[in-house]
């Protein structure tokens, strides 16, 4: 598998996000023992980093991934984040944001009794707080460390002077957000700031949400019963939207061809190949699919293919917003200024 350092935190090469296996966002929630399995399987295929939030459910899937991680906690690294308000009473969200710092570290407790940890390897602002100087988060994250309750502290999604500042604070060690052959938005200008700042990149969504699997085509839909697909109000996903999108599925789908790999192996590789420290996240709840994920490893690009590459994708026009309109807004959002 080899090892990825998150600033001062070394990880598996690749992670595995374990929010689609109760969430209930692109699938029905599976059943506990069976996301339990695909969790140890992954550990026992090298995989030492798993994704998790409190928003996940809420809460459900902290519960799940801690208790699936608890005979094997001190070999393995887990990623969690504060910062939607979130009444633990119902378990509902409120859809505001929240990183006061006294909710900050409300949620850091709550969160170490759900994951069954003593300290929480990697901390992260899940979305920037408007209204909350991104000091008082870092601060108070800062506080958590020194108390030994975090161990690392993330940032995801946020705005690029937002994450210097929160850096002088405290070091952030990564950033969590969107990034692979669909959404290559980070190359404007965040790749350089964290390479400037020692920080890594987890990606999230690094399989574009399935559609860099191959696995879904022009006619697929998502509103299966039982459940909300996230995908089916996403702009990207759109039937119009969906069919103009098959040119990249198609240029992905000959890539693997050639390269004698997958589409979701040639993705996950691409990504890979783009920097040393960044670590893609992706989800699955089907142990047919982590193997065929974790196969990405052996996929190598020389420089001449990934030139080649890069500028067949650069020519494809995507189609669609990556996010719904009122998730966008969260996205890139600068904290207010210390006063």
């Amino acid at each position: 598998m080899g090892r990825r350092r998150l600033g001062a935190l070394e990880v598996s090469a690749i992670g595995l996000g374990c929010m689609s296996m109760n969430s209930g966002n692109y699938n029905p929630p599976k059943d506990k023992r069976e996301m339990a399995r695909v969790i140890h399987a992954a550990f026992e295929r090298g995989v030492t980093y798993f994704d998790t939030a409190e928003a996940y459910g809420p809460l459900v899937n902290e519960e799940l991934v801690g208790e699936a991680l608890a005979p094997i906690r001190t070999k393995v690294e887990i990623g969690t984040k504060f910062g939607f308000d979130i009444d633990y009473a119902t378990g509902r969200r409120s859809g505001r944001l929240n990183s006061r710092p006294e909710h900050v570290k409300a949620v850091a407790e709550a969160s170490l009794k759900r994951l069954r940890v003593e300290a929480i390897d990697l901390f992260y602002q899940h979305r920037v707080d408007p209204q909350v100087p991104i000091e008082d988060v870092a601060g108070a994250v800062k506080d958590l460390v020194r108390e030994g309750k975090v161990k690392h502290f993330g940032l995801s999604e946020p705005g690029m002077q937002t994450l210097r500042r929160a850096h002088a604070v405290h070091p952030v060690a990564a950033v969590q957000n969107e990034y692979s052959l669909l959404w290559r938005g980070p190359e404007r200008e965040e790749l350089a700031v964290f390479e400037e700042l020692g920080i890594g990149l987890v990606s999230w969504s690094p399989l574009g949400v399935g559609l860099l699997t191959g696995t879904i085509d022009a006619t697929t839909r998502f509103d299966g019963p039982g459940y909300t697909d996230y995908r089916l109000t996403n702009p990207r996903f759109t039937p119009e939207a969906l069919a103009a999108n098959m040119a990249l599925v198609d240029l992905v789908r000959a890539w693997a061809r050639r390269k004698q790999a997958t589409p979701a192996q040639i993705s996950l590789a691409w990504l890979l190949a783009q920097r040393p420290w960044i670590v893609p996240i992706p989800g699955t709840t089907d142990l047919r699919h982590l193997d065929e994920d974790l196969g990405a490893i052996d996929v190598v690009f020389t420089a001449q293919e990934l030139q080649e590459l890069n500028a067949a994708v650069s020519k494809v026009v995507i189609h669609g917003e990556r996010l719904r309109k009122e998730l966008l807004v969260l996205s890139q959002l600068e904290a207010p200024p210390k006063r």
